[in-house]
C-alpha cells in the first residue's frame, strides 16, 4: 500500500508536467459537481447518465495515471481530456441536459487540449465541445427543438474555439519563452562552469605568481655579495636588494621610487660612455646618462662593463656591472636589471701584478740584451774562432736568449696595455703590403711544419690609418698561431677584403679547433686552450691577448669562429678612413 502511495505521489509531482497533474483539476471539479447534484433536490434527472459519466471519469483518471507513469507524454495522452468531455457530457445529460448547471465544466478539458502544441487542436477543441454539447440530444434521440438549441450547439463551440485559439497562442508563446529561458539557463550554467574553471585557473596562477614572487625575493635577499638594482624605462629604481644596501649604504625605503640608478654613477664616466656611443646627428636621447648605462642591453647585446659607484657618504667603489632588460609577458622591455660586483680588490691585485710583471720584464730585458751582445762577440771573434761544436752550442744559447727576449717584450707590451700606456705610431698603411709581409715571414715556419700557406689579396690596395708595426705584429701572431694549431699537410689561408666601413683580415686554418666553451676565455692572459695542452702546442698564452689589444687600440674588432676538430677562423676588422 505504501509503495502504491509513493508511486501515485511521484505521478502527481509538480516537478515534471504530467497527464495526472493536468487531470487533477477536472477530477476535483467533477467530484464536487456530482456531490452537489446529489445534495441539491431535483438536480439529478437521469441517475444512470450520472453513473456512466462517473465511470468514464474514473477511466480517464486511471488512463492519466498510466500515461504519467510512462514518463514521456505522447499525443495518445489527449484521450484523457476527450474522455473528460464525454464524462462531463453524460453528467449534463443526467442533471438537466441542455440546461444543466454543470455545463461550465467543459472549459477544463478545453483548456487542456487548447494548450497543446499545434493549431489543429483549436479545431479539435471546437469540434469536441460541439459533440459534448450535443450528447443530451443523442441520448434522448431527438433533434434540437428550436433555433436557439441549434445555435447553442454551434455558437458555444465557436466561443470555446476562440478561447482555445487564444489559449493556444498564449501557450505557444509561453513555450517559446520557456525554451528561451531553458537555453539561457543552459548557457548560464555553461558560462558559470567556465567562470568557475577560469576562477580556479586564476587562483592557481595567482598562487604560482605569489610563489615565484616569494622565490625571487628570497633569492634577491640571499644575494649579499652583489648589488642587484632594478629600474623602469626611465632609470627610476624599484628593486633594491640587501647587497645594494650594503654596497651603497642606503636602505631600500630610501631608494625605491625615489632615486635613479644614474644618481650613483660618476658624471664624467657617463659622459665618456655617451661620447663612445656616438649617437647620429639629430637623434633624440631623453636621458643621455641613463642611455649610456643601458644602450647595449637595449640593443640586445650582453655587456659587462666596469663603472664606479658613488656611495651615500661620497666614497667610491669600482664595480663590474652586468645589465639585462626586464620584459613582460609580450617580451616588451619594461625596465632593466643591474647586477654589480665589487672589483676594487681584484683591480688592485691586477695592478700589482702588472707592476710586478713590468718590473720583472724590465729587469730581465737588460741582462738578456747583454747576453745576446756577448754571444755575438763570441761568434765574431776572428782571433779565437770557435769550433763547429762550439758554434752549435752558441746557436742554441742565442736562439733561447732571443726567445726569452721576445717573451719579455710580450710581457712588457701587455703591461703597457693594462696601464693604458700603449703607444701607436699612426700613419697611412697599405694593408696589402703588411699582410703579404706577414705571410712571407711565416713561410719558412709553415714549410718546416708541413703546413701550406695560401694568400688572397684584392687587386686594389686597401689603405688605413694605423700603426704598421703593430698591425704586422697582430698578423704575425694570428698566422703563427694558425700554423702551430694545424697538423702536417693542413692549410692556413690568409685573406684581405673590405666592407663599406672596415678592412677585414681573415686567417683560416684546418687545425684542431677550439672548444666552444673556451671561446670567451680566449683573450685572457696566459690562457691555454685544452686542445693546445692536449697536443703539447708550445706557447705561453699571450699572443691573442696582444693581438686583441692591438685591434682594440685601432678601434677595430677581433672575431673568432671555431669548431673542434675542423678548424678556426679569426677575423680582424680595422675601420677604413671616412670619406669626406
Amino acid at each position: 500500500m505504501r509503495r502504491f502511495s509513493l508511486s501515485i505521489m511521484r505521478r502527481l509531482s509538480v516537478d515534471t508536467p504530467s497527464t495526472a497533474l493536468k487531470q487533477l483539476p477536472t477530477v476535483i471539479a467533477f467530484v464536487i459537481a456530482v456531490l452537489l447534484a446529489f445534495l441539491l433536490p431535483d438536480m439529478i434527472t437521469r441517475p444512470i447518465a450520472v453513473f456512466r459519466g462517473s465511470v468514464v471519469m474514473v477511466v480517464a483518471t486511471a488512463l492519466s495515471l498510466f500515461f504519467a507513469g510512462r514518463g514521456r507524454v505522447t499525443a495518445w495522452a489527449l484521450l484523457v481530456p476527450g474522455l473528460d468531455l464525454f464524462a462531463i457530457a453524460l453528467l449534463r445529460t443526467g442533471t438537466g441536459g441542455t440546461t444543466s448547471l454543470f455545463s461550465a465544466l467543459i472549459i477544463l478539458p478545453v483548456l487542456w487540449v487548447a494548450a497543446e502544441k499545434g493549431r489543429r487542436w483549436v479545431v479539435v477543441t471546437a469540434v469536441g465541445t460541439s459533440l459534448a454539447l450535443m450528447v443530451p440530444y443523442v441520448v434522448d434521440w431527438r433533434w434540437p427543438a428550436d433555433i436557439a438549441e441549434w445555435l447553442r450547439g454551434v455558437f458555444s463551440p465557436f466561443v470555446f474555439g476562440v478561447a482555445a485559439a487564444i489559449i493556444n497562442e498564449l501557450s505557444r508563446q509561453a513555450r517559446q519563452q520557456l525554451v528561451s529561458i531553458q537555453r539561457l539557463a543552459r548557457d548560464r550554467e555553461v558560462r558559470l562552469k567556465e567562470t568557475l574553471s577560469l576562477a580556479d585557473q586564476l587562483k592557481e596562477n595567482e598562487q604560482r605568481l605569489n610563489a615565484a614572487d616569494r622565490f625571487t625575493r628570497s633569492v634577491l635577499d640571499a644575494v649579499t655579495e652583489q648589488s642587484v638594482i632594478g629600474t623602469d624605462l626611465t632609470g627610476l629604481i624599484d628593486v633594491w636588494n640587501p647587497g645594494a644596501a650594503v654596497m651603497l649604504g642606503l636602505p631600500a625605503t630610501e631608494t625605491q621610487g625615489k632615486r635613479h640608478i644614474y644618481d650613483f654613477h660618476l658624471d664624467e664616466e657617463l659622459e665618456n660612455r655617451s661620447r663612445e656611443l656616438n649617437y647620429p646627428p639629430g637623434a633624440t636621447v631623453l636621458n643621455p646618462g641613463f642611455s649610456a648605462l643601458v644602450e647595449s642591453a637595449r640593443l640586445g647585446r650582453a655587456e659587462v662593463r666596469d663603472w664606479t659607484y658613488v656611495r651615500t657618504d661620497g666614497s667610491s667603489v669600482s664595480v663590474a656591472v652586468a645589465v639585462t632588460p626586464r620584459v613582460d609577458e609580450d617580451d616588451a622591455t619594461v625596465g632593466y636589471i643591474f647586477v654589480a660586483t665589487d672589483v676594487t680588490q681584484a683591480l688592485e691585485v691586477a695592478r700589482l701584478k702588472d707592476e710586478f710583471v713590468g718590473l720583472i720584464s724590465h729587469e730581465l730585458r737588460t741582462p738578456l740584451s747583454s747576453i745576446l751582445g756577448y754571444l755575438e762577440l763570441l761568434r765574431d771573434d776572428d782571433e779565437s774562432p770557435l769550433s763547429e761544436e762550439q758554434l752549435q752550442y752558441l746557436n742554441v744559447a742565442e736562439r733561447n736568449a732571443h726567445r726569452l727576449l721576445r717573451l719579455v717584450g710580450d710581457l712588457l707590451f701587455t703591461a703597457q696595455v693594462t696601464s693604458g700606456k700603449f703607444p701607436l705610431d699612426i700613419s697611412q698603411v697599405v694593408l696589402n703590403e703588411v699582410v703579404a709581409a706577414a705571410v712571407q715571414s711565416a713561410g719558412p715556419v709553415g714549410s718546416a711544419a708541413g703546413v701550406e700557406l695560401i694568400l688572397h689579396l684584392p687587386e686594389d690596395s686597401i689603405v688605413v690609418r694605423a700603426d704598421a708595426v703593430r698591425l704586422g705584429q697582430a698578423c704575425d701572431n694570428l698566422i703563427s698561431n694558425a700554423i702551430k694549431f694545424t697538423p702536417r699537410d693542413g692549410t692556413v689561408t690568409v685573406s684581405l677584403g673590405s666592407t663599406d666601413t672596415d678592412a677585414v683580415i681573415t686567417v683560416l686554418d684546418t687545425g684542431m679547433g677550439i672548444a666552444a666553451s673556451e671561446l670567451d676565455q680566449l683573450y685572457a692572459r696566459f690562457f691555454r686552450a685544452s686542445t693546445a695542452t692536449r697536443n703539447a702546442v708550445p706557447g705561453v698564452g699571450l699572443g691573442l691577448t696582444i693581438t686583441k689589444a692591438i685591434v682594440i687600440a685601432h678601434d677595430g674588432e677581433l672575431d673568432v669562429d671555431s669548431e673542434e676538430g675542423v678548424g678556426t677562423a679569426f677575423s680582424m676588422s680595422i675601420p677604413l678612413p671616412r670619406r669626406s
